[in-house]
């Protein structure tokens, strides 16, 4: 019988200390998929881009963006940031700005007026792209990026949809979003402003468009029968925000406002008023405070600029200057129950803040094969409707309504619309296991507060629509990229190749990473304990 290799060797052998036998386990390097990019709607890779920010490399990381997402600048400030509630760094000591850098690379991407180069030869095919807010112009610069001719429809009088006519300029200011949309536009996108359709399938014949992708905004107001006497004005709030846009002549709101909703449009209603020169703000809601849609920091920010919160009311009525409100109390379900106890309210104005709707009706009601269902038009998982020829997305389709899931939906139509045009089929690549926390060895990381984001001092905010959040300097962008754990990606600490006491870990080289030499390493898991981003998994041995 043959003795086992192991044995039957020399001592002084180099091949002696060979230990690949002992095995039941071995390590494997791996890629996970970091919690902040899957909780990206717009698929932004966005670990790939703060390492390249946290060298420096600043070009490179803009570039690394635009790959998913042609509104850096405008995303770092309008966007919510879900990638940051899903941050593993919030649970060492608090999550990776990432808005604040993205804005940051966004920002000096304008200055430098930085360009994305078109590589792809034209396909001589045509795109119709209805809406210009998020969504198609996402759609219209990815579409571009593949070699088709597309045009935007826009109805109002400047492109941005809900960017320009539903956001304030304190949080958006026009310089940059006026930026984004122009470098699109010299990309060779077509718009044409002022231009409702109404017949798409006309305007697709008449004009020679091969295919379709819509993306209408919420920019209906929803209403509700409110009884009154007209002895207070009664608006929608966001009417209210487009006038301000349009720079149209406001009514007098007077110093007494009220605001009737809980979302981030009834905030930016609220706040507006007193940029408006409103003396007593109030924000009446249905439920609890915690219950409400906006998000806390927009909230917080309203209080601060006086904006009173009125919860767990409704309101039943306008009469005699007053909006008469009904107080309501929790029951153990945590669901408002009506007291039957009223309160007076006294105001010069009422707005209207109870969500938007989307009017599919105005383009795609007729069109064959096209549903719409309860102002929805339905899509399936290409984002196409019962029409092969038209797509969807954005605020018309059913989901969370923001601009990064429009900008997310102007992406993967894109990719799609491009396979039909192509006479291809696409095919999503399957993502990697998530990189969970517990896969860290945090000892690794110092403890680093977050960067403060500058703000403006309260009576300027009070006082005009100024951009109230600053912008990072790049030594603060720097150290806020550099906060990033790179979870469950490997960044050559050099850890499991000195933690290793086989010496069974090669390195390949600057970019390249490391190998695992298998003859040397016995399995002991040691360089998968001292990864510090969980880049390295230990796995059954197999025969």
């Amino acid at each position: 019988m043959i003795k086992p290799f192991a044995i039957t060797l020399d001592t002084g052998s180099s091949l002696a200390n060979l230990t690949g036998s002992w095995r039941s386990k071995r390590p494997v390097f791996v890629d996970h998929m970091p919690p902040c990019n899957i909780a990206c709607p717009a698929g932004e890779n966005i670990q790939q881009w703060l390492y390249h920010a946290e060298e420096g490399n600043y070009h490179q990381a803009w570039q690394e963006i635009m790959k998913n997402n042609p509104l850096p600048a405008i995303m770092g400030r309008a966007c919510y940031h879900t990638c940051e509630g899903e941050c593993n760094r919030a649970k060492l000591d608090e999550t990776v700005g990432i808005h604040a850098v993205e804005r940051f690379l966004g920002d000096l991407a304008i200055d430098n007026n930085w360009r994305v180069k078109i590589t792809v030869p034209r396909s001589g095919k045509k795109v119709m792209v209805i809406g210009s807010g998020p969504g198609g112009l996402s759609a219209a610069y990815h579409l571009t990026l593949l070699g088709h001719a597309v045009t935007i429809f826009e109805a109002s009088p400047k492109a941005g949809g809900l960017m320009r006519y539903g956001i304030p300029r304190y949080r958006l200011p026009r310089k940059v979003l006026n930026a984004e949309i122009d470098r699109i536009e010299r990309m060779g996108v077509e718009f044409k402003l002022n231009t409702p359709v109404r017949d798409i399938v006309g305007v697709m014949e008449e004009d020679g468009f091969d295919v379709v992708f819509a993306a209408i905004g919420a920019q209906l107001p929803r209403k509700i029968d409110i009884p009154t006497d007209n002895s207070i004005q009664i608006y929608d709030a966001i009417s209210m925000l487009r006038k301000i846009e349009m720079e149209e002549e406001l009514p007098n709101i007077g110093e007494k406002v009220v605001i009737y909703g809980g979302g981030n449009v009834a905030v930016d209603a609220a706040r507006s008023a007193v940029r408006l020169g409103a003396k007593e703000v109030s924000i009446v809601y249905r439920r609890s405070q915690d219950k409400m849609p906006a998000h806390q920091f927009e909230i917080k920010e309203a209080v601060e600029e006086g904006v009173k919160l009125r919860c767990l009311r409704v309101v039943r009525k306008v009469e005699n200057s007053s909006v008469i409100v009904e107080q309501m109390v929790l029951t153990d379900t945590n669901k408002p129950f009506p007291t039957g106890e009223m309160e007076d309210i006294k105001a010069d104005t009422l707005i209207l803040a109870l969500g938007q709707l989307v009017d599919a009706d105005c383009c795609l009601s007729n069109v064959p094969g096209v549903g719409v269902l309860q102002g929805n038009v339905q899509v399936d998982a290409a984002m196409r409707t019962g029409n092969e020829k038209i797509f969807a997305g954005g605020d018309l389709v059913p989901c969370e309504r923001t601009i990064t899931v429009a900008v997310g939906h102007g992406k993967k139509a894109a990719k799609y619309i491009d396979a039909y045009l192509r006479q291809k089929e696409y095919t999503p690549k399957e993502k990697a296991p998530i990189a969970t926390y517990e896969k860290l060895n945090t000892w690794y990381f110092s403890d680093a507060p977050k960067t403060v984001q500058p703000i403006l001092n309260l009576i300027r905010r009070q006082s005009g629509f100024e951009e109230v959040l600053g912008n990072l300097e790049e030594g603060n962008a720097l150290f806020e990229a550099r906060r990033c754990l790179s979870c469950g990606n490997c960044f050559e600490c050099d850890n499991c190749y000195g933690a290793c006491p086989d010496n069974a870990i090669d390195k390949l080289g600057s970019g390249k990473r490391f190998a695992v030499n298998y003859d040397y390493c016995k399995g002991c898991g040691l360089c998968a304990t001292e990864c510090p981003c969980g880049a390295i998994d230990i796995v059954n041995e197999t025969i």
